[in-house]
């Protein structure tokens, strides 16, 4: 296992909660197969993820910029 480095970590983290503030501002997909209950379960989880990064800080996440995951979670 590759052992990233802080500044590493925190780009992988901040790319990870970009998708899922992109993914909540796209809404649910033309194409969505699953059911109204599965999508909102989605929705919730990405916000939960946001929360958690959020929580972080900027102690954490340095100079990136915060806002988009805050206005996702609002």
């Amino acid at each position: 296992m590759i052992e990233l480095t802080h500044d590493q970590q925190v780009a992988q983290d901040y790319k990870a909660a970009m998708d899922s503030v992109n993914l909540l501002k796209a809404g649910k997909p033309a194409d969505w197969k699953g059911t109204d209950a599965e999508w909102a379960d989605v929705v919730t989880r990405n916000k939960e993820h946001l929360k958690i990064q959020i929580a972080k800080g900027s102690a954490y996440y340095g100079s990136n910029d915060l806002t988009p995951f805050t206005q996702a979670v609002a």
